[in-house]
């Protein structure tokens, strides 16, 4: 029998998982998770050229797409799904797709994932090219969706990534911008929606929300362009306005909804600067 030597299938540090309380239980997973920021920075320079590709291609017009599957997969989607509120931009720059559709994305189809052609299959429906970039998202780095998704990519000269949890895995070696971060043994045993998919977690986040930052989507620290989709986002705006220009709190509210964003505002007040004075 050939011994599987992928770290995220290893042999978990813990024994007798059935056995422990609660209280046992809860610690071991706690001291499992506090181990993941430290591998992820550990891979600080390959995601720092990968945020670079990806800034390159999205500041030309290009997209960012997500191609994963099971967990994997969702992270993507959230990911995706997030940068349009927090950041203002439209949801067709940053785009998730995971094995299986979008049923997947709340009924498991493990199936799906053994696919090799139903990636560029997804990605061809949004008329891919050469602009975008797409980054693979595999806890093992085997997934055949994701592996079958990067190798059309190469085929069709785009630029792809990917975020995996072993080293010298397949996905990565068809990957222009491989991210590896180990994390090492899950603590249940090859549970990768555990420490990898914490990490995956981690590194997406670093991921988009550097290349936004790099694009002018920040001001100072602030979310400047986030939609205001509900009343926590209008009164997070308002308090924005109100601490830098101490504008009172009506005032505020009312600048930040007549001009729909923390920048129309600010915009408009540079504007209204720039004019001269008669």
């Amino acid at each position: 029998m050939v011994q599987d030597e992928r770290t995220t299938e290893a042999d978990s540090m813990y024994h007798d998982l059935e056995h422990m309380d609660t209280l046992a239980i809860l610690n071991n997973i706690n001291t499992e998770d506090r181990t993941v920021p430290v591998s992820v920075s550990r891979s600080i320079r390959q995601i720092e050229i990968l945020v670079d590709a990806a800034y390159e291609k999205l500041s030309d017009g290009g997209r960012l797409f997500y191609i994963g599957s099971g967990t994997s997969g969702r992270l993507g989607i959230v990911d995706a799904s997030e940068c349009p509120p927090t950041f203002g931009v439209s949801h067709d720059i940053v785009i998730g797709l995971i094995a299986g559709g979008d049923e997947a994305i709340r009924k498991a189809k493990e199936g799906a994932e053994d696919d090799m052609d139903a990636a560029w299959k997804d990605l061809r429906k949004y008329k891919i090219n050469d602009k975008d970039i797409v980054v693979g998202i595999s806890a093992s780095g085997t997934t055949p969706y994701v592996l079958g998704g990067l190798k059309d990519c190469r085929h069709h000269n785009i630029k792809t990534g990917c975020i995996v949890c072993n080293t010298k895995s397949p996905i990565a070696g068809f990957a222009d911008y491989p991210v590896e971060v180990v994390a090492g043994p899950e603590f249940v045993t090859g549970s990768t929606r555990m420490k990898a998919g914490t990490a995956q977690k981690l590194v997406l986040n670093m991921l988009s929300t550097a290349v936004m930052i790099k694009l002018g989507r920040v001001k100072d620290n602030k979310m400047v362009d986030m939609m205001l989709t509900n009343k926590k986002l209008v009164e997070r705006g308002t308090r924005m306005l109100m601490n830098l220009y101490k504008w009172e709190y009506d005032y505020a509210k009312e600048c930040l909804v007549s001009q729909g964003s923390v920048r129309a505002v600010i915009d408009k007040m540079e504007s209204e600067k720039r004019k001269p004075k008669h």
